[in-house]
């Protein structure tokens, strides 16, 4: 009887597997040249090495593609987790309008985060930005304004002490300053558009917090309420001339309640067992810790799939 109820069981999953890998799913990124491109190509291919048939799809921001993903119109996306809890309580540009239906899949890696200028400027800290012009409006981008608000909030700055060139993402920004529109970007460390920027004026400086006392991260997270202070050595990415402290917070794959539990599943097993084909496919994954993947969930629920393969593998 054992014998049987133990075949009976490799056969059951044997058959939700297969039926979670012949299905199609998506996974919606941001625009080509941002972290979340590289992030969400590299979950795929984690995906795809597991046998989940999945494709990435761009758009501008995760403003466009949130309230897609919480009415079923695509699985998963890649965002941070602050935009994620917005979007779920209508807050800050949500303006009210709700988005219950999100649920978190897992933690990846950090997201940190730099205001950069050129390497060769006499701008060697945020609050000599004061006065200069620097990208800012963000239009197609909500989630930047506060996040640049909090950079200069360590400095006992706001968006004010600027002049402003308004643009609509973070990929426009850089382009804006690498056509001299602006003396700095804010940006993502590890993204693809750094790099350019990097190779295209000759060497980028990676600003960091002026002050990382407790007092100036309380001041950011009146910004940013996820955000978090984290030290990058010297050379770790373009910019990074010296140890410095930095701003992060968690990013999620996400997706919606009615997403099917052994598609995410199947997913949420394939980033933990592919952490090597994402660090392969964009070298940043390789601070993803596969043990770190059930983390502080936020306003949103974890799906019931990614709980079902977190409580296999004693993930608490």
């Amino acid at each position: 009887m054992k014998t049987l109820l133990t075949a009976a069981a490799v056969f059951l999953g044997a058959t939700l597997a297969t039926s979670a890998s012949a299905q199609n799913v998506g996974i919606a990124t941001s625009n080509p040249g941002s972290l979340f491109h590289n992030i969400g190509t590299a979950v795929a291919n984690a995906a795809n090495a597991a046998g989940l048939n999945t494709t990435i799809q761009p758009a501008t921001s995760p403003n466009q593609f949130i309230p897609f993903i919480d009415q079923g119109g695509i699985e998963f996306g890649v965002a941070n987790l602050q935009e994620v809890d917005y979007a779920v309580n209508g807050d800050a540009w949500w303006e009210g309008r709700t988005n219950p239906n999100l649920r978190v899949v897992a933690h990846l890696m950090p997201l940190v985060e730099a205001i950069f200028v050129r390497a060769d400027s006499d701008i060697m800290k945020v609050s000599d930005l004061k006065g200069q012009p620097m990208t800012d409006g963000y239009t197609a981008q909500n989630t930047i304004l506060p996040q640049l608000a909090a950079f200069y909030a360590t400095a006992g700055m706001t968006r004010d002490d600027v002049e402003k060139v308004s643009v609509a993402s973070v990929v426009a920004g850089a382009d804006a300053f690498m056509a001299g529109d602006t003396v700095g970007f804010i940006f993502a460390h590890g993204a693809g558009k750094v790099r350019e920027a990097d190779a295209a004026v000759g060497g980028l400086r990676a600003l960091g917090v002026e002050d990382d006392s407790d007092a100036a991260l309380a001041a950011a997270r009146e910004h940013w309420p996820t955000a978090f202070f984290t030290t990058l050595p010297a050379g770790a990415m373009p910019g990074v001339l010296e140890d410095t402290v930095y701003i992060a917070f968690p990013q999620v794959v996400f997706t919606h309640a009615g997403a099917s539990d052994d598609v995410v599943y199947a997913m949420t097993k394939a980033m933990y067992e592919n952490a090597q084909v994402m660090s392969d496919t964009f070298p940043p994954f390789r601070a993803f810790k596969p043990a770190d993947m059930k983390g502080e969930q936020g306003v949103a629920e974890y799906h019931p799939g990614a709980l079902r393969f977190f409580e296999e593998v004693g993930l608490n």
